[in-house]
Order: C-alpha cells, then structure tokens, then sequence
C-alpha cells in the first residue's frame, strides 16, 4: 500500500492487513515507525540477496544472474519509495556499502571479460539498478528467475541488431 501511496493511513495498512488499527500502534507508535521498521527490511532484504549471490565467490555469469533475481525478489516484496527510505542516514549508508559491493562485482566482470569497461564509472551499476527496477515492473508476469533471464540478457546484450 504505501508504494501505491505513501500517504496510506495506519488505519487503511491495518485494514489492508486484515488487522485492527491499534494492533499496528502496539507494535509502531507512529507512521513512522512503521516506514523505519520497513526500510529496515529492505535493506537487510538487499544484503541478504547480495550475500546469497556469493559475488565475490561465484562465477560471474552465475553471480550475476542469481543477483539480480534476488533483488528482483526483493523490489517485488518491498516496493518502497527509495528516496523517502533514503532519508534515513543509517539506511543509506548500508545501501552505499551494497551499491559498493555490487560496483566491485562489477569491476570483477570487467576483469573476467564478461563486461566491457565503460568510460563513465558507475554506469554499469546505475544501468543494472535501473534494469532491475523497470523489468519486474513491465513485466509484473514474469517469476523472479525469468524476470532475471530478461534482465541479464538486456545488460549483457543490449538492443542493438549487431
């Protein structure tokens, strides 16, 4: 609900929920509590889905693959506004730390000959995230690991005929 609308009412999330709203205050104060409480799953989601990708382990094409289908995974379970999550100062430095993590992966493929270097740093990374956030959307049918098929055959191969 609140990635439809981030102005849902606690009294709306409880009912959507099939709970009374004052079982959501025992649990969350306030709105905000609540919207903490769910950034934090997120992000502990995103860690999760990086570790279980083993990117630094892993062969590339299989860590690659297995990474995206978990975040895939993960935008689908918690589809919140990024920029509001952000806000948080602890959230965003732990997401920094993933997007760090993913960057080296990166470097890694460039390494290994998977990708090609790009002459803007972070373009790759930026071209993935924005991959992984746009593919599940458009193509809300699709389960995670297809989903992923479709994702890491556009940033490997892109939409040119040649």
């Amino acid at each position: 609900m609140l990635a439809d609308d981030p102005g849902a009412s606690i009294a709306g999330i409880a009912a959507e929920a099939g709970v009374d709203r004052r079982t959501v205050y025992r649990r969350f104060a306030c709105r905000e509590e609540l919207l903490a409480a769910i950034h934090e799953c997120r992000v502990t989601a995103v860690e999760r889905a990086i570790e279980d990708a083993r990117l630094r382990e892993a062969p590339v094409a299989v860590a690659l693959h297995r990474y995206v289908e978990n975040v895939i995974d993960v935008n689908r379970t918690w589809p919140v506004d990024l920029a509001l999550m952000l806000a948080d100062d602890a959230i965003r430095r732990r997401r920094d730390v993933c997007i760090a993590e993913v960057d080296t992966f990166l470097d890694r493929a460039v390494d290994e000959g998977l990708l090609r270097r790009t002459p803007q740093p972070g373009w790759a990374g930026a071209l993935l995230a924005g991959l992984v956030t746009l593919v599940p959307r458009r193509q809300a049918h699709l389960s995670p690991a297809q989903a992923a098929d479709v994702v890491v055959d556009t940033f490997l191969n892109g939409l040119g005929a040649s």
